[in-house]
């Protein structure tokens, strides 16, 4: 970091706990606030707009959690640490799982912070030489799509079907269709129990299937309840999916 501050971002939906933690920074050396967010969703677009060095991020917040924005998190560039500052110590083991840097539980104390303060420099340091971003800590409830230099977050609640395009998947949902830099493959491991493949560049959700037809030309349909036109099937989907029809 050089003699560069620590830009900090500070997410937590309780104006007190954000003011705490105001003070208590402006009381270490070489660090600066560069913004706030009252929620998840909130602290992931800042993350992409203001490029923290470190988010203290709390974990009860409405929408998006904590520990699922830390994961949308690992996938910004430069990827900023996480430290968690959280009421209780239940969630500790996720939030490590969560590849977080520490995890104060409040009220914060000065030296615990100044502590964790100094593993994220140590962190940032080598931020250069870590490339890995983790999604293990379970399964997502948003998506997140890169829409010209901002994050737009996809409700899994609100995706209709996922179709592979080259290197990217598109996300059809319910205000319309957005790419995202994930594979197909991995999508229908972490949500199987969403999603059903009905052709190798197809998964589709389950509850969106209203029927399977044949076409005239002979190849199975799967009508969507959503959907202006039916998707094809795949002979080698159609029995399984029929199979997984006949079980909703």
């Amino acid at each position: 970091m050089g003699t560069e501050p620590m830009r900090v971002l500070i997410a937590d939906d309780e104006p007190l706990a954000r003011q705490r933690l105001r003070a208590l920074l402006a009381a270490q050396p070489g660090v600066e606030v560069v913004g706030e967010a009252v929620d998840g969703g909130e602290a992931v677009h800042a993350c992409l707009e203001r490029r923290p060095d470190l988010v203290l991020l709390d974990i009860s917040m409405p929408g998006i959690d904590g520990l699922e924005a830390a994961r949308h998190m690992a996938a910004c560039q430069p990827r900023p640490a996480v430290v968690f500052c959280t009421a209780h110590d239940a969630h500790a083991l996720s939030a490590f799982d969560a590849e977080a840097i520490d995890y104060l539980v409040k009220p914060v104390r000065p030296e615990r912070l100044a502590a964790a303060l100094e593993r994220v420099r140590t962190f940032v340091a080598g931020r250069g030489r870590q490339a890995r971003a983790s999604t293990d800590a379970g399964t997502r409830t948003h998506l997140c799509a890169r829409i010209r230099g901002t994050l737009r977050l996809i409700a899994i609640d609100d995706v209709r079907y996922l179709q592979a395009e080259e290197k990217y998947v598109v996300v059809h949902h319910a205000r319309g269709e957005d790419l995202i830099e994930e594979s197909l493959k991995s999508l229908e491991v972490e949500f199987a129990d969403r999603f059903v493949r009905i052709h190798r560049n197809c998964l589709v959700a389950r509850n969106e299937i209203l029927e399977l037809r044949r076409a005239p030309d002979g190849h199975t349909q799967a009508v969507l309840r959503h959907g202006d036109h039916p998707l094809e099937v795949s002979r080698r989907c159609v029995a399984q999916l029929r199979d997984t029809l006949r079980h909703l």
